[in-house]
């Protein structure tokens, strides 16, 4: 008996095996009965019927261990090898990334939510200390404030996994932020006696709420601007050093009227530092005002305390804007604004990213190379430019996560629901992606080097472009149809200087225009290119300053 080729696979460390017999072999019921029952066709008859061509091979698959030490590894290294580390995070931020993005981990990780709800309780308790009308709470020593503002200052790694220990048993993480400062301040006379004064007249929104907004506050004031305005100089300095550069427009893919390298940088430095402008006047906003916002716990224990100027100090006291008009939580709409104002920003880099992209493309930009560096790994020849597609991509990763936010956050049904709770989580993955987009784009204008001659050859190969100008004077001294006439010239037909002077030295113009003309070349057709290249400064500052 023939049977056809056994084939088998390893899967963890187990052999699946597929034993199949040779259908030629098999014509008659006979045949069919000398196969081991386990071998047999469900459907004998129609095997016998089905022209050998088309009959299908009848298999069993067995499996067996074939190694049980490495299928014992794998099962280890399931339960213990995949700890958290930069090779096993699943996000690229918190692995490959992880050293271009850390910056941002003190204010948008779990650890920043943590310390900034520390902050907002501690400094309620301080304020409630403040107030006349609250005699429960009287003014704490300097000593005791001190204690309190070092909870602050000296708070740290272990005091945070110290509150996630506690949110173990509490399952609510706000709540573990109160029990933990009770317990910090049980062994203080003073502030032992008011502990239940910790998280008093609060809702857990009014605590998160306001540490969102200072993690917002703090992670673009200290990480995010920075090095936006560095991406802003970076190209506001390319356009002065490429000012007088000229190079062939291309509108549609085709030669169009020349402009000057720095210029066409100058474009995108103006319109990011518009975007920049207006992100960094977005208010940042908080609430405070309990329960669904109408201070009604408050009132219910001090009727006589002006609640609503106390939250609304508060909250200033914090850097924040004040928002009165709220539910259970702040309405976020503010953070709508911001997130997609970032997504502005993020969009004309990507303009920027796929112009640079393709320049490179024309060879108008070379690149520096660095020993051991590879561009492909089959092509030695090729240098990519990686860092302008790296940052394309991620700016869409970063758009991707920040437009959800900003449609997500401002719906919340009714009073409030928890939609927003798991999606602010996500705070730092959009800011995360749009920094390391930043700093790639950064990286990428860095090794690039301008290739002059490239940019020489193609403006000596496009005189038509000169078709513009002649036309232009040829209106303004009456010649007829000056349009129709260049149209003539120099729609698919090939354009030379000579052909070019030769038709206007045939024209009827004035002298001294036609001597104007006549100096024109693709390299001196600018305009007022050089000028608004060198003046990138002053019309970001200008921007900057409105």
């Amino acid at each position: 008996m023939e049977f056809g080729m056994a084939s088998s696979r390893v899967f963890n460390g187990y052999q699946f095996s597929c034993l199949c017999p040779s259908p030629r072999k098999f014509r008659t019921p006979a045949d069919l009965s000398s196969l081991p029952p386990r071998l047999r066709p469900l459907n004998a008859s129609f095997l016998l019927s089905t022209p050998v061509s088309r009959r299908f091979c009848t298999c069993k698959a067995t499996l067996k261990e074939t190694n049980a030490a490495s299928a014992a590894k794998v099962r280890n290294m399931a339960a213990n090898d995949f700890e958290l580390s930069s090779l096993t995070a699943l996000s690229p931020l918190d692995g490959r990334y992880w050293h271009k993005v850390k910056d941002l981990a003190p204010y948008t990780s779990e650890y920043g939510l943590i310390y900034f709800r520390v902050l907002v309780e501690v400094k309620w308790l301080l304020k409630l200390s403040r107030i006349p009308e609250i005699t429960e709470v009287p003014s704490f020593s300097e000593e005791a404030q001190l204690y309190l503002e070092g909870l602050i200052k000296g708070f740290s790694m272990n005091d945070a996994l110290e509150i996630k220990t506690i949110e173990k048993v509490t399952n609510h993480d706000v709540k573990a932020v109160e029990y933990f400062l009770k317990q910090k301040c049980q062994s203080h006379p003073e502030i032992a006696k008011v502990l239940e004064f910790f998280h008093f007249a609060c809702t857990s929104e009014d605590i998160n709420n306001l540490a969102h907004a200072l993690m917002l506050k703090e992670a673009m004031k200290t990480v995010v601007f920075p090095v936006m305005d560095e991406l802003v100089k970076a190209i506001c300095n390319m356009a002065k050093d490429n000012a007088h550069i000229p190079m062939l427009s291309r509108t549609h893919g085709q030669p169009a009227s020349p402009t000057t390298l720095g210029k066409e940088m100058a474009v995108f430095a103006v319109r990011l530092s518009r975007e920049r402008r207006d992100i960094s006047q977005i208010e940042i906003m908080g609430k405070f005002a309990g329960a669904v916002g109408n201070y009604n716990a408050h009132l219910a224990a001090y009727p006589d305390v002006r609640w609503p100027q106390i939250a609304e100090e508060f909250v200033k006291s914090l850097g924040l804007s004040f928002n009165p008009y709220i539910t259970q939580i702040e309405t976020h709409d503010y953070m709508a604004k911001l997130f997609h104002a970032i997504i502005q920003f993020n969009n004309i880099l990507v303009d920027f990213d796929r112009d640079v992209w393709a320049y490179i493309s024309l060879g108008y930009f070379k690149q520096i190379t660095k020993a051991g560096e590879i561009g492909s790994s089959t092509m030695p020849h090729k240098v990519n430019p990686i860092d302008f597609e790296n940052s394309e991509g991620n700016l869409g990763v970063a758009n991707g996560g920040l437009s959800h936010l900003s449609m997500k956050l401002p719906i919340s049904r009714w009073q409030h629901d928890l939609t927003d709770s798991t999606v602010l989580r996500n705070m730092g993955v959009g800011l995360g992606h749009s920094i390391l987009a930043y700093k790639s784009t950064l990286q990428g204008m860095a090794k690039l080097l301008v290739n002059e001659d490239r940019l020489s050859e193609d403006l000596n190969h496009s005189w038509e472009v000169l078709a513009e100008p002649i036309q232009t004077v040829m209106r303004r001294y009456g010649v007829p149809e000056p349009y129709e006439k260049l149209k003539e010239l120099t729609r698919g037909r090939a354009v030379t200087k000579e052909s070019i002077t030769e038709f206007i030295e045939g024209l009827v113009l004035p002298e001294e225009a036609k001597i104007n003309l006549l100096k024109l070349t693709p390299h001196t057709y600018v305009g007022a290119a050089v000028e608004l290249g060198r003046t990138v400064d002053m019309a970001v500052n200008k921007v900057i300053c409105c």
